[in-house]
Formats: C-alpha cells, sequence, structure tokens
C-alpha cells in the first residue's frame, strides 16, 4: 500500500481545508481568525506549552521527589511457606480461606514467599508465587494455581 493509495473510511464526512486571508466575503478575510493586535495575532506567535502567563506552572508546583505516595499503588498480602505449613494436608487454600483464619489481610493480591519449609501437601490459589515458594509447594504434593 502506498501513500496515495490511502482513503477515507466509509461514512466519513469530509470537509474541505478553511481557507484563511482570501477576502472579507470568505468570511475568514484579513486578520485571518487571529484578530487584532498581541502576541497571538503574530507569526510564529503564542507561548509555550505549560505557560501559565508568568504563574509559577504546574510542573514546578508538583513536588518531585520519590517519597511521595503512589496513589495508583496495588496493595499486596504476602504469606510464607512456613506459615502454609500448619495448615491440614490436602486442603484447598484462597485468600478468603486464610483471611476468615487470620492469618492475612482480606484486601490487596495474595503473594506466596518462599520462606521456610512445607512438608503437607496443599492446593493453593493466589495471585503470585516465587519461584522458591513455587518449588517447595510442588516438591510437598500440593499445587498453585495463579489467578
Amino acid at each position: 500500500m502506498r501513500f496515495a493509495d490511502a482513503q477515507p473510511q466509509a461514512g466519513a464526512r469530509l470537509r474541505n481545508k478553511q481557507r484563511v486571508g482570501r477576502g472579507h466575503a470568505a468570511g475568514q478575510g484579513k486578520t485571518s481568525g487571529r484578530g487584532m493586535r498581541g502576541q497571538n495575532c503574530r507569526s510564529g506567535g503564542g507561548v509555550r506549552p505549560g505557560f501559565e502567563g508568568g504563574q509559577t506552572p504546574l510542573y514546578r508546583r508538583l513536588p518531585k521527589l520519590s517519597h511521595f505516595p503512589n496513589p495508583n499503588r496495588e496493595a499486596t498480602v504476602e504469606i510464607s511457606v512456613a506459615r502454609l505449613a500448619i495448615l491440614p494436608a490436602g486442603s484447598r487454600v484462597t485468600q478468603a480461606l486464610l483471611a476468615t483464619a487470620g492469618m492475612v489481610n482480606k484486601n490487596g493480591n495474595l503473594r506466596v514467599l518462599g520462606n521456610g519449609e512445607i512438608t503437607v501437601p496443599i492446593h493453593i490459589t493466589a495471585t503470585h508465587f516465587t519461584a522458591g515458594a513455587r518449588a517447595k509447594i510442588e516438591a510437598a504434593g500440593g499445587t498453585c494455581t495463579e489467578g
């Protein structure tokens, strides 16, 4: 495909480019809709992006330091395999079950860490497993389901 072959989408309403400075009858004659005088009527006139007329611009008013909290941070809840080892063998573990048992908080993504040892086989569903946690749970005969 070439650039010359490009066509408007079917059903598109096309408008011709407004021709300015072509006389009073055309509707945009003389000053071409820019007004009489001032910075914005000049050729190359206007202000740079972010300029607020001398007021300290927004990008300078906002903090740039790294210790301001991220408003979009996703909360995570972590639990180690050592704490999961006290559960009965063959149990199906979810975040809701751990929350009712008081082992984790109900809010946030559940992340299983590989600290400690586990010997009982459990079937756990969590948002994320570390490589060590996954290896220990599967070596004990359990399963790891992300979801």
